[in-house]
């Protein structure tokens, strides 16, 4: 599986080039600017790109910049961004490509080799993964909205669970409950939140993205 890394720290950049390349990844272009990043995308088009928001010249959002519009010239190209912080507006601008394919980490994520692998081939796969504190912090932002709040406090573990971008058999064992059950409460969340409970899987994840998301 080929991989385009975008990330301006030197040590770090090196740092995940072993790591994807020890997991069975080819890094086919590593940069540090967002315009290199631009560049190394179109010219590679890789299986997938892992990309800092913040890249040089300005240290702004160069990075998730240069990941968007590749997409709009590669559609559906997957992209995985990492950022230092949780930054909603930027986390917001990604998800508001909903075709898939797209994943947001905290960089203290990366730690855990065994999540950020899997994370990765996540996205490279189409679907979609977002950090737990992003989540956790959506979840908090719509904490109001009386359709949440009807929610049982299992049902909200499934919910984040769910848009963290796990399966029913994931979240069955991050639960330690079965997957009939998992499947039960997921009708009932949909039920509530007023969505269709018969989506797929990468589609159910992005259903309950945007209805977080939502102002």
């Amino acid at each position: 599986m080929r991989v385009v890394l975008a990330e301006d720290q030197a040590l770090l950049r090196d740092g995940l080039v072993r790591l994807l390349t020890a997991h069975g990844f080819e890094v086919v272009a590593a940069v540090e600017t967002g315009p290199d990043l631009l560049d190394a995308l179109i010219s590679h088009r890789p299986d997938v790109a892992v990309a800092d928001i913040r890249l040089p010249p300005t240290f702004k959002n160069e990075g998730l910049v240069a990941a968007l519009e590749a997409r709009s010239a590669l559609p559906r190209l997957p992209v995985l961004i990492l950022s230092q912080h949780v930054e909603p507006l930027y986390a917001r601008e990604l998800l508001s490509d909903s075709a898939g394919a797209i994943g947001y980490l905290l960089k203290d994520r990366v730690s855990d080799v065994r999540s950020f692998v899997e994370a990765v081939r996540t996205v490279a796969a189409g679907g979609t993964t977002m950090d737990p504190e992003v989540v956790a912090q959506m979840l908090a932002r719509r904490s109001r909205d009386e359709r949440l709040g009807a929610l049982t406090p299992r049902e909200r573990e499934v919910l984040a669970a769910m848009a963290e971008g796990h399966a029913n058999a994931g979240i069955a064992a991050r639960l330690v409950i079965t997957e009939k059950a998992v499947s039960n409460h997921i009708n009932m969340i949909f039920s509530k939140l007023g969505l269709l409970p018969d989506l797929d899987g990468n589609r159910r994840v992005l259903a309950v993205l945007a209805f977080l998301d939502a102002a």
